[in-house]
């Protein structure tokens, strides 16, 4: 389907794979090795129970409870009875949640331990698979703690996909979005039809995600700890994250940012940085990826609270990701003055990310 591909990082190399993943792990599982499963995964794919028969499994409910220190606590001491050692792996089978669990307790145990990794949604398979970052919950704050530490294989399959709703689908394809905005798309039209089209066909959406890896993957190599260059890929992020702790989590995150990326196109044409006209032309795309995704009404001072606290701000100011054009996407500080204020209200309020300015 695709050619597999290596990303070096600072602690060591590592491969993606394209393949099923079953025959895959086959080679790779030894005795000792320790599977953390995603418990949806086990109840959907009846498979799975071939691959980790006869290994120790803990099975994770995805929830944010679950991504908290003081249940990853738990599930260290039943790797450490099990027999663990440090030739072992930890295999995490699963999302988001269980790709942070089983990295972040990868980094911890015995100074650190091999880990591998098969991605089952679309978000872990287009975006978080390659990067290194894992960050987990102490108490009541959230991805308080963590650091880097990528797995040794990652194996995508894309077989998982079958399964997603409509949502997860959409979600995924919001997040890929940024890398191609941010890598300068030259075909919007093109890509707009991809978009569509991946929404019914695998094909086109194992595409997309081979594309969006492929991006992502020289700028990890490039800035692994994400100190400079790699921050350009927050685009759309900071306004994303605050709509979803103004909703509660309503809007799935990759929906949340294909938002974010409109607002933050929106605001740059207020400032100067870019033609309205390209702000509109970008415009479909994104709403092709929330379309029937309706955002629930929300206050909108909760918004401008959690946008101060996602990037760390400066009086009243909050750092973000704009935009000069496509490719060009730069952080910088952004004033909170009336002006922006009422036009982040008004994007809300008057549903302006269904208009062309």
């Amino acid at each position: 389907m695709f050619e597999d591909f290596k990303v070096q990082s600072f602690h060591h190399e590592y491969h993606v794979k394209f393949c099923e993943y079953k025959s895959e792990l086959a080679k790779n599982l030894s005795e000792g090795d320790f599977i953390i499963l995603d418990k949806n995964i086990k109840n959907i794919y009846k498979d799975v129970d071939e691959v980790i028969k006869g290994h120790k499994v803990y099975l994770v409910d995805p929830s944010e409870e679950a991504k908290s220190y003081e249940n990853i606590g738990n599930i260290i001491n039943l790797i450490i009875e099990s027999g663990f050692s440090k030739n072992n792996r930890l295999v995490a089978i699963g999302g988001g949640i269980t790709q942070d669990i089983t990295s972040f307790i990868a980094s911890i145990l015995l100074r650190g331990v091999g880990w591998i990794f098969v991605p089952t949604n679309l978000a872990t398979q287009c975006d978080s698979c390659i990067g290194s970052k894992n960050t987990v919950n102490a108490g009541k704050f959230k991805n308080q703690l963590g650091g880097f530490h990528p797995p040794e294989n990652i194996i995508i399959d894309y077989k998982f996909c079958d399964s997603l709703a409509d949502k997860e689908i959409a979600s995924g394809l919001g997040e890929m979005m940024h890398y191609f905005l941010v890598d300068g798309v030259s075909n919007l039209a093109e890509l707009h039809e991809d978009i569509l089209k991946a929404k019914t066909d695998k094909q086109t959406l194992a595409k997309l995600v081979n594309r969006s890896l492929s991006i992502k993957a020289p700028m990890v190599e490039l800035d692994e700890f994400d100190k400079g260059p790699r921050n350009v890929f927050n685009f759309g992020h900071s306004f994303g994250h605050a709509l979803e702790s103004a909703t509660d989590y309503e809007v799935p995150h990759g929906i949340a940012v294909a938002y974010g990326m409109d607002l933050a196109n929106l605001i740059s044409a207020h400032l100067g940085l870019i033609n309205i006209e390209l702000r509109n032309s970008i415009n479909p795309l994104l709403q092709s990826i929330w379309e029937d995704i309706n955002i629930p009404e929300f206050e909108i001072d909760r918004y401008f609270d959690a946008l101060s606290k996602d990037k760390k701000n400066i009086g009243n100011e909050v750092k973000v990701i704009l935009t000069r054009g496509l490719g060009d996407m730069f952080k910088t500080t952004l004033p909170m003055t009336n002006e922006v204020k009422t036009l982040i209200n008004n994007f809300f309020k008057d549903k302006l990310y269904y208009e062309q300015a």
